[in-house]
């Protein structure tokens, strides 16, 4: 049994998944246990699967229209006690794997998420981050790369596979709870960040978040479950 997986939820990502594969391996190389990668490879009319099997990563297929059910797959057929999970179009900080591994063992922490950078900078982006990095602050969920422990996941029945979006804050959240009733702590990484893609920003416009605030009721609807315009738009018809 691996002791650590990183699962990778992955829709027509040829482009970007061969470094987020480099960057996690980079990371294993800096531990002493064993680490395996599943690409969780959904709806995908690309390359993905067969980039994915060629870089040694475990494929799985799940063809879900829900982003939850994704990562719950992806999570299901992995191995290891410990799980992360990461964005494809994303880059892992080569002491990502050493933190997660040194907080777990303390007994300390239930998990957490991690910091992360944008990988090109302007002024529209820079004000999307400082905003996005309050509210984490302000609600103690950290995002863009989440670790746990399998019987932690287990006990809190996974991603909440109901929701359409916001499915791994309302996960953090949940696994935040749990571990304070166990006195353990949900924590972000800061010393080790994600290297987070710019595509929306590319896609939309460096000041497009600002944008969503003209549409409102489209972002309820889709967290809602009752309309998907937004969603569809936003992640699961987007590709780049």
């Amino acid at each position: 049994m691996s002791r650590i997986s990183v699962v990778i939820p992955a829709h027509n990502e040829q482009r970007y998944l061969p470094a987020c594969i480099d960057s996690i391996k980079r990371a294993a190389g800096s531990i002493h246990c064993g680490v395996e990668i599943v690409v969780v490879a959904s709806r995908c009319t690309d390359a993905t699967a067969e980039v994915a099997a060629a870089s040694g990563a475990i494929v799985v297929r799940d063809d879900s229209r829900n982003i939850a059910t994704v990562r719950n797959a992806g999570i299901r057929a992995s191995t290891g006690e410990i799980v992360v999970t990461i964005d494809a179009d994303s880059l892992m900080h080569h002491d990502a794997l050493g933190e997660v591994e040194r907080h777990l063992a303390t007994g300390r922490f239930v998990g957490g998420g991690a910091s992360f950078v944008p990988e090109r900078r302007s002024i529209g982006i820079d004000t999307t981050i400082a905003m996005v990095r309050l509210s984490m602050l302000i609600t103690g969920l950290g995002g863009a790369m989440y670790w746990f422990r399998r019987n932690d996941f287990d006990a809190i029945g996974g991603f909440d596979e109901r929701l359409t979006i916001a499915e791994d804050l309302d996960f953090a959240r949940r696994l935040r709870e749990f571990g304070r009733r166990s006195g353990r702590r949900f924590i972000t990484l800061r010393s080790a960040p994600v290297v987070t893609s710019c595509r929306k920003f590319d896609r939309f416009g460096d000041w497009h978040v600002f944008g969503m605030i003209r549409h409102p009721g489209e972002v309820r609807a889709s967290m809602r479950g009752t309309d998907t315009v937004f969603a569809d738009r936003y992640f699961y018809d987007f590709s780049g």
